[in-house]
């Protein structure tokens, strides 16, 4: 079983505000995590979280973050732009994108942001389309599988993200012939994991590499960025990831690996995005429609548009039907929502308990990659954003998409004339 962070109550109240579906955000958890988080890194002097934006991108939600003391992570322009427009500026942003474009990382360089470059190529690339800044980072691919004891955890060498160990060497030599005077490190090898040991045994692998490099480049980093990759329980047996353990972990990899090589100053960043904010957030929907064929099923108003992970993924989600908690699940139901796609499923085969037509679903940990993936398919629009106070009230975040908006980036000129008047063969 998993809480809610609203109850029936206070969820009807909202809802006679903010018709459903719409994601509610918790304010009070996000911001007590990001002092759990802290507090675990605290021993660390130059920690800092630079939030995923591209987990939740909402200006009221970067603001709550950033006077939390976060920064932010961007990879993209319109990322930029926001983080920019929250009032991110220079070291409070860190860039890691690929494939990159370069206006992007000219916006990035305006900015004063730390750029933190995927590929060799790049550098010629940003030299070419920004200059380069005098800090740098540069992201690590070390290749094959990546596994704790026995357990494979990722497979690195498939993907397409970061230096090899040769090329992150030459490059750290021609970064310095360009002028670059203080480097960071950059990795991530594996995507939503609760093994309390993922964190220490990445640590350990960036800390080896850095003492390497400074050992036969004489290049010591100035900060290692551990990335995300520290995941949350999305079903209600797993067990979560004890942050404080975590980060107890990674001082003992820095004490023993980075300390004795004279390293003793890196600083430590993360970027959290869905440890942050997944459990924090909640899409709220209401059963419209129940229909008896060969299963069960519940229809309900939102849909994979709102929130892609299970078709996309077929990500577990846990659901809660409001004001029966307490109740048996006894009923098998497929939840769906109203795309012209089959898997457009919120679960299948679920049990839960009797729903009734009205009843309110709250779909859990959709806080953090739940609002952004959001798309138009069939014409569907996006749902609103609320925030749930700490004072116990509801504040709209974001509103919900009309018509309007979706139409808004087409032409209809010469489709639609006064009556009357010829017709004519516009594009759109």
């Amino acid at each position: 079983m998993k809480n809610t962070f609203v109850n029936l109550e206070q969820l009807k109240k909202i809802t006679a505000q903010f018709p459903t579906p719409f994601y509610l955000y918790d304010e009070k958890g996000i911001r007590e995590n990001v002092r759990r988080l802290k507090k675990a890194f605290a021993w660390n002097s130059g920690y800092r979280e630079y939030f995923a934006v591209k987990a939740t991108p909402n200006p009221t939600i970067l603001r709550i973050l950033q006077e939390e003391g976060c920064g932010v992570d961007c990879s993209s322009l319109t990322e930029l732009m926001l983080s920019d427009a929250v009032g991110f500026h220079a070291h409070d942003i860190m860039f890691s994108s690929n494939d990159t474009p370069a206006e992007e990382f000219v916006l990035a360089k305006k900015l004063g942001g730390l750029i933190n470059l995927d590929d060799f190529t790049h550098i010629d690339f940003l030299k070419l389309a920004a200059g380069i800044p005098e800090t740098i980072c540069c992201r690590y691919n070390p290749g094959g599988t990546f596994q704790i004891s026995n357990a494979i955890m990722d497979n690195p060498g498939n993907a397409k993200y970061g230096f090899t160990r040769e090329q992150l060497e030459a490059g750290f030599l021609k970064l310095r012939e360009l002028g670059v005077k203080r480097f960071g490190l950059h990795a991530f090898l594996a995507s939503n994991t609760t093994d309390d040991g993922y964190y220490p045994a990445l640590a350990g692998i960036l800390f080896r590499t850095a003492v390497d490099l400074y050992r036969k480049t004489g290049i010591g980093v100035s900060f290692i960025n551990l990335s995300g990759g520290v995941g949350i329980p999305y079903r209600p047996e797993q067990k979560p990831a004890d942050i404080a353990k975590i980060g107890e972990g990674v001082r003992r990899a820095y004490e023993e690996i980075l300390v004795p090589a004279g390293l003793g100053d890196v600083a430590i960043f993360t970027e959290l995005g869905r440890f942050i904010l997944g459990p924090y957030g909640c899409l709220v929907t209401t059963a419209i429609h129940e229909k008896h064929i060969y299963k069960e099923y519940i229809g309900v108003d939102a849909c994979a548009a709102n929130l892609l992970r299970p078709a996309m993924y077929g990500a577990y989600h846990h659901i809660t039907v409001m004001g029966k908690e307490n109740a048996p699940c006894d009923h098998k139901y497929d939840i769906v929502g109203s795309l012209c796609e089959n898997n457009d499923k919120f679960a299948i085969d679920r049990m839960l308990p009797e729903i009734d037509m009205g009843d309110l679903l709250v779909i859990h940990d959709a806080g953090a990659h739940g609002h952004a993936m959001g798309y138009n398919y069939n014409g569907r629009l996006r749902s609103a954003e609320v925030l749930l106070r700490k004072d116990g009230s509801a504040e709209l975040i974001r509103r919900a998409e009309t018509p309007a908006d979706y139409f808004a980036t087409l032409d209809f000129t010469g489709l639609f004339k006064p009556v009357g008047e010829k017709e004519s063969k516009g594009n759109v």
